[in-house]
């Protein structure tokens, strides 16, 4: 009898193997690209990202949402499918003491995702959900009603999640948590393994999931997550080389899409949903909650690259060397910043008289933040992967963030400030907040005057606040910065309160390694700063 089921078990595993290593699975349309997601993925050795082979019980990675005007977006990730598994997902809330299915999708297997859309969806109670599939696979969390009633809305935002530190993100975890914000923000490269976005991605989900299984999430990709150091997207266009900097996107179109898919599918419908050139999605929009209006930019997709286009100022056509060079020989008419079409959205958005707060968020800073760049004696007097560049495209952009008067909110440069833009005189723009990366020990930035002044009308906390010019002639005035050398390495994350009552914008900046539950838990050296709308 035993011999029986011994060979009844030898037969099935066989069978199994057989089905799993067939030809029957979808061809990737890339090549070289998510190699380990991919085809028969389950052929491929370990790797150091992530484990890509779980349990079948736990194949839902994580589900990640967003609501806004009672539409429920919720994209559910998984991880890679043997052939002989169902690509189908099941989406149920829990109602009246039951669990009742309101969606079932099918996944896409290139990045193994789906998205469910669920159109007037009552906002004002907390609704439990659950992704299952398959026989025992599911993931829990909390669709969070829409909290009108709070006088403060927090957001906490984050950047920057380098592969150098590939361990958990349990003191984040922690932390978010006891301060419980609202809303949460990624402002990209959440993946740094520029050619398996989908390992990375499953990893940052993984790390990050039990802060945004319960609450709404807003994603967006950056360069690194779409593969390259850099990104000037110029419209779609095919770039020459990796770097990227004669503008477009290096890698496949398709390998673009899924990555955006993957980040961007549950945000909100786009504004304008026509596709640039090689048929590479848009996803700018807006996102209200709790009174605050949201506007989420792309300040990469449609920006021009610098090689060929202005005089090169430095052994790399993106970074200018000369402090003696002349900046408006390098801001031509013919340059773009957001393009035409972000433009006309954040006109109306801004017009919009719906008497919320209103806020941008995305990618990068609209100024040259930095002065030493990777390393202490690295220098470089401007940098144009920041938004300081193209100047006439960077005060298009202030002028329009200022009439809405909103704040802006980005990430990408690996080193927290506050900075109040000026646009023809200083202090004339709107007030921004880059915030810390969430590992900085790659390409770390300081904020470090070559005369080591203090501008005008700085602050004593901090030795070098006040008036400045960038590199490209910007006007600033800086009001709080986090080095390298500061707590945790610079590295940490940002928390953002929407007073509504008082309708001012109270910005705090937290190290990775401080515990916020203590009660003598200290920011960074600066914040908190607090700045008052019009």
């Amino acid at each position: 009898m035993i011999k029986k089921y011994l060979i009844i078990i030898i037969l099935f595993s066989l069978n199994l193997g057989c089905e799993n290593n067939s030809e029957n699975y979808l061809k990737s349309p890339f090549s070289n690209l998510d190699t380990l997601s991919t085809n028969d993925w389950w052929n491929r050795d370990n790797n150091p990202i992530i484990n890509l082979k779980v349990e079948r019980d736990e194949v839902i990675a994580f589900g990640i949402y967003t609501v806004s005007k009672n539409v429920l977006k919720l994209t559910a990730q998984l991880f890679p499918l043997y052939p002989n598994e169902s690509r189908e997902v099941i989406l149920e809330i829990f109602k009246s003491n039951n669990w009742i299915e309101i969606g079932r999708k099918d996944i896409n297997e290139i990045g193994w995702t789906t998205t469910f859309k669920v159109d007037n969806w009552d906002d004002s109670k907390d609704v439990r959900y659950r992704l299952l599939h398959g026989k025992n696979a599911k993931y829990e969390g909390l669709i969070r009603k829409n909290p009108l009633d709070k006088e403060i809305i927090t957001m906490a935002a984050f950047s920057c999640n380098s592969n150098k530190d590939r361990g958990d993100r349990d003191n984040y975890i922690r932390n978010i948590n006891h301060i419980d914000p609202d809303i949460l923000f990624f402002a990209g490269d959440q993946s740094y393994d520029h050619k398996e976005h989908t390992a990375a991605w499953l990893k940052f989900g993984m790390q990050f999931r039990e802060i945004f299984r319960d609450r709404p999430c807003i994603t967006i990709p950056d360069d690194h997550d779409i593969g390259q150091g850099n990104l000037w997207g110029e419209n779609g266009k095919i770039a020459s080389s990796p770097a990227g900097n004669d503008g477009g996107y290096f890698y496949d179109k398709d390998y673009v899409k899924m990555v955006e898919r993957a980040q961007t599918n549950h945000l909100p419908d786009p504004y304008d949903s026509s596709p640039i050139d090689q048929g590479i999605g848009v996803y700018y929009t807006n996102l209200q909650l709790g009174g605050i209006d949201f506007a989420i930019i792309e300040d990469r997709k449609f920006k021009s690259g610098p090689n060929g286009k202005i005089p090169q100022q430095g052994p790399r056509p993106d970074h200018i060397r000369n402090p003696d060079y002349d900046p408006s020989s390098i801001d031509l008419d013919n340059l773009v910043l957001l393009g035409e079409r972000q433009l006309k959205f954040l006109e109306e958005w801004g017009k919009n008289e719906n008497f919320m707060m209103k806020a941008v968020l995305s990618q990068t800073g609209f100024c040259g933040g930095a002065h030493l760049h990777g390393k202490k004696e690295n220098r470089l007097h401007a940098d144009l992967d920041s938004n300081g560049w193209p100047q006439k495209g960077r005060n298009k952009a202030l002028k329009l963030i200022k009439e809405a008067n909103a704040v802006h909110i980005a990430g990408d440069q690996h080193l927290p400030t506050v900075i109040h833009h000026g646009i023809k005189e200083y202090e004339d723009g709107p007030w921004a907040f880059v915030v810390p990366a969430i590992i900085n020990n790659y390409y770390s930035r300081w904020w470090w005057p070559e005369d080591e002044k203090k501008g005008s009308n700085g602050n004593n906390i901090l030795p070098w606040t006040g008036r400045y010019k960038d590199g490209f002639d910007n006007k600033i005035t800086m009001h709080a910065y986090a080095n390298p050398d500061s707590n945790s390495n610079g590295a940490g994350y940002g928390i953002i309160k929407f007073n509504k009552t008082e309708n001012n914008v109270t910005f705090e900046c937290w190290p990775r390694f401080v515990d916020v539950s203590l009660e003598n838990s200290k920011q960074f050296d600066g914040w908190p700063v607090t700045v008052f709308l019009d």
